[in-house]
């Protein structure tokens, strides 16, 4: 079957196996890997989508389940699509609805149909099925659509995980035969089954026989060690196609990131760099810099001078510090777009030292040289 989005490999480094390829969607073409800047509500917080277009941002990605209770997906599909709606110019993928079954947990239901939730604006009962959680993608309009899933919490029993994990391929058969719009909309099937090497073998082979896109990596960075983390995208990764994208759920800290890249993953999202921002963290290339602390009141130099984003190349340290120690919005806003223009450069640089076959030695030296803890940030 022909995808209306489809992955090309463009060079795999002769040091680590790791590779650059070009992800073609029908709203452009972006180089992997790459990290996704997560849109929420149709917007990432407090950075415009043409600054995002201009910093180097490909995919966006926009969450099912908020943007299915507001606006709701009729005025999507009116506006014309989640693109014309937000105005972003670039491709864009939206999740399944599924992470807030994980989040969500305390209020909902689980069986072979679907999930019964609540509400958590108004405390409506809300069911999603595989089914309608496609119908609502493929309203909102975005290049790529994520199937129906359960990511289980950490640690499960593998009884748990099993019986979640082909109830999950039985979503994504249910998912993928519901797509209405199968030439304009491309949906990735997702690879769970915790902490168990057999079953996440099991479940890539049997969403592989099922065709789709791409598949994601699911089930991670749900509270689990980094080591552990590494070990279920290692065996998630290692069934599955290497001529279709691979797609890292949920995770955004630089050494996963650059751990993720060794695994031959060419996608990954998260929430992290607005979120930190919010709170006066940064990523730089010499590592964190927590802006409220008091050496930086008098500190009139650039945050990170080997950043070249807006933030860096008019603003002072001094000045982010009086910003976020007086909660102006303003200081919120230019960490955030630090931060999201940080992890992009990060990626393109992933990419250059694939091409120029240095990609374990690129790894190694940005690991030493940013000096993050563990958390990778």
């Amino acid at each position: 079957m022909t995808y209306p989005v489809t992955f090309e490999i463009t060079h795999v480094c002769k040091q680590s196996g790791a590779r650059t390829g070009i992800l073609h969607t029908p709203h452009g073409d972006v180089e992997t890997p790459m990290f996704m800047p997560v849109g929420t509500q149709a917007t990432v917080k407090f950075i415009s989508p043409e600054e995002l277009y201009e910093m180097g941002a490909g995919v966006v990605l926009a969450n099912t389940y908020h943007l299915w209770l507001r606006p709701g997906e009729e005025v999507l599909a009116k506006a014309g699509g989640v693109q014309k709606f937000m105005n972003y110019k670039g491709p864009m993928l939206t999740d399944s609805g599924g992470f807030q079954v994980f989040s969500l947990a305390d209020s909902r239901k689980i069986t072979e149909e679907g999930v019964t939730f609540k509400n958590n604006l108004n405390g409506d009962r809300l069911f999603l099925s595989p089914e309608k959680s496609i119908h609502i993608q493929n309203k909102i309009g975005a290049d790529i659509m994520m199937s129906f899933d359960e990511c289980i919490p950490y640690p499960a029993t593998r009884e748990y995980a099993e019986k979640s994990m082909l109830r999950t391929l039985r979503w994504a058969e249910r998912g993928k035969a519901a797509n209405e719009r199968p030439d304009e909309q491309a949906i990735f099937g997702i690879v769970q089954g915790g902490d168990n090497e057999d079953l996440r073998h099991y479940c890539a082979e049997k969403l592989v026989e099922m065709d789709f896109a791409g598949y994601a990596v699911g089930g991670t960075s749900v509270g689990e060690d980094k080591e552990t983390m590494y070990r279920m995208v290692r065996w998630s990764q290692e069934k599955l196609p290497l001529d279709k994208p691979r797609y890292l759920m949920g995770v955004g800290a630089v050494n996963d990131l650059l751990e993720a890249v060794s695994l031959n993953i060419d996608m990954c999202d998260c929430v992290l760099p607005t979120r930190i921002a919010r709170h006066g963290t940064l990523m730089t290339s010499q590592g964190r810099i927590t802006i409220k602390k008091a050496m930086y009141k008098e500190d009139f130099t650039p945050l990170d001078p080997a950043c070249d984003c807006y933030t860096c190349r008019n603003y002072t340290k001094a000045y982010l510090n009086h910003l976020c120690r007086t909660n102006e919005g303003f200081g919120t806003r230019l960490m955030s777009i630090h931060n999201i223009r940080f992890l992009l450069h990060l990626m393109e640089e992933v990419r250059k030292a694939i091409k120029e076959d240095r990609y374990d030695d690129f790894k190694r030296e940005t690991l030493a040289r940013m000096k993050f803890d563990e958390r990778g940030f």
